[in-house]
């Protein structure tokens, strides 16, 4: 794991090439959520691509290009459009931007741009061949540029033709300075941490975390195992979960990493009590209880951690000095349930510890508790920074030029 890291930090960046009067085309991560109206409600992911662009900017390159996917669109689907998000752009770069609808069509016009024009393509998913990597399609997207960036951590770890295919055949390609602090973010939680490191997860399923949990092992000092996912894991030790997310068929494979662990020294912490109802969707004051695990009231199910966990959990945070945080501890998009992230969240801002919160409902749950400032370092990518520290090599990485 730590060795796939490390290669992946040797990437060279942006600062590690020539731009002046080149055609650089960045691939950003633009896809931001947006209401039916295509009012953006968080800009996030475009203001963490603004200092790659503006150093494009500021050393004078040619034209810029900046090439993103929004959204799952089936085809040419005028609402996933990124012409929806140009005026965002515009206004957090104060400059005119030039948006492409079709870049097969109007290569003349893309190729004409100088005096550090910048240009928005079209969604990239509206090509076919973009998530089935298609040959062809990143052949054409590198006849564009001069010089490519990977600046989508979000996206780095799918071979897409934006991602992948356009670097098999792009002169000089290099990782943008998010992509690069994002990964040396990682490396620093990860490969040289001040110990003790702990881990925390949570989330719904165990098994799109099992492999972390697996791999791990041989890095972290301790782990924190919240959300619906602990439910196997106390189920696994014999607790009656009653209507509880569990994913039965993972038991024996929670019981090994629990064993796993303890044969390693890592200390593993569930929770000892929880928030539990029978009626998420009417969550009155008769439908919650709290209660110890062992003793959740029949017919309901866990929504998130008890105090006493809370109080516990306390605890392993203030002794812990670096600290990677995946997953909710709960529900919290319901109030009455946000009570254990939110929490935990204030615990972890008030340590001096170095905190990395990867994963996107984890970033928003930050976010909503206040404490977003308060974290060392929030990753932009949810599927990328789990398959990171699954200990991957990211294919965006992969194909970059190393140093």
């Amino acid at each position: 794991m730590l060795e796939n890291i490390e290669i992946m930090k040797r990437v060279k960046s942006v600062k590690d090439t020539d731009v002046t009067n080149k055609r650089v085309l960045i691939r950003v991560d633009f896809n931001v959520p947006m209401d039916s109206e295509f009012n953006i409600s968080d800009d996030v992911r475009i203001r963490e691509a603004l200092p790659t662009i503006n150093f494009c900017i500021d050393s004078n390159a040619k034209s810029i290009i900046l090439v993103s996917h929004l959204g799952r669109p089936k085809g040419r689907d005028e609402k996933y459009s990124l012409k929806h998000i140009l005026k965002r752009v515009e206004r957090l770069l104060n400059r005119e931007v030039l948006f492409i609808d079709d870049f097969q069509a109007q290569k003349d016009l893309i190729n004409s741009q100088s005096d550090s024009k910048i240009i928005i393509l079209e969604n990239t998913r509206f090509y076919e061949g973009e998530t089935k990597n298609d040959e062809s399609l990143g052949r054409e997207l590198a006849t564009l540029c001069d010089v490519y960036i990977n600046d989508a951590f979000g996206t780095s770890h799918r071979k897409h033709a934006s991602t992948y295919g356009i670097a098999q055949y792009a002169d000089v390609k290099v990782a943008g300075l998010l992509l690069k602090k994002e990964i040396d973010s990682f490396a620093k939680a990860l490969t040289k941490p001040t110990r003790p490191l702990l881990l925390i997860v949570g989330g719904a399923k165990v098994s799109s975390k099992l492999t972390l949990l697996e791999s791990i092992l041989d890095v972290v000092d301790k782990i924190i195992i919240g959300g619906a996912m602990s439910n196997t894991f106390l189920k696994a030790l014999g607790h009656n979960m009653q209507q509880s997310l569990v994913e039965n068929d993972l038991l024996y494979e929670a019981l090994k990493v629990l064993e796993k662990a303890k044969h390693k020294g890592v200390n593993i912490y569930l929770p000892v009590d929880v928030v539990s109802t029978d009626d998420i969707s009417n969550p009155t004051l008769e439908h919650v209880k709290i209660t110890p695990v062992q003793d959740i009231p029949t017919n309901y199910m866990t929504a998130d951690i008890g105090p006493a966990s809370l109080r516990l959990f306390k605890e392993v945070v203030s002794a812990s000095d670096t600290i990677v945080w995946n997953g909710p501890m709960g529900i919290y998009e319901i109030d009455k349930f946000s009570r254990g992230t939110f929490r935990l969240a204030h615990y972890i801002s008030d340590t001096y510890s170095y905190s990395l919160v990867g994963g996107g409902d984890t970033a928003d749950a930050v976010d909503k508790s206040g404490e977003k400032d308060n974290m060392s370092f929030i990753s932009t990518g949810g599927g990328a920074s789990l398959e990171l520290l699954e200990g991957k090599v990211l294919p965006a990485f992969e194909i970059l030029e190393k140093k």
